[in-house]
């Protein structure tokens, strides 16, 4: 069986650009990457005592946040009746 050298690859890789397209091959390397992280976890029975999202990345721990105080209310002036029409807006 010979060898995959680096013409094949760069020809396997022009073919899945062809198909994908370059918008979605990021998110298809992410879930590729999450897909072999996960076997290679369950082949090492690894604990899933952390959580984690889709991509494999820990979870940020939820807590209770207080919430933020009330924005001020702008005050809005209103230009004088005298002035010019480009002042009053």
């Amino acid at each position: 069986m010979p060898n995959i050298g680096p013409l094949e690859l760069i020809v396997v890789l022009v073919i899945v650009l062809l198909i994908f397209g370059p918008k979605r091959l990021p998110s298809l390397g992410r879930q590729l990457g999450g897909g072999m992280r996960e076997f290679k976890d369950s082949l090492t029975g690894k604990d899933d005592d952390e959580k984690t999202d889709a991509t494999g990345r820990p979870l940020v721990a939820e807590t209770a946040a207080e919430e933020p105080a009330p924005a001020k209310p702008v005050e809005q002036h209103a230009a004088p009746a005298d002035a010019a029409p480009e002042q009053r807006a």
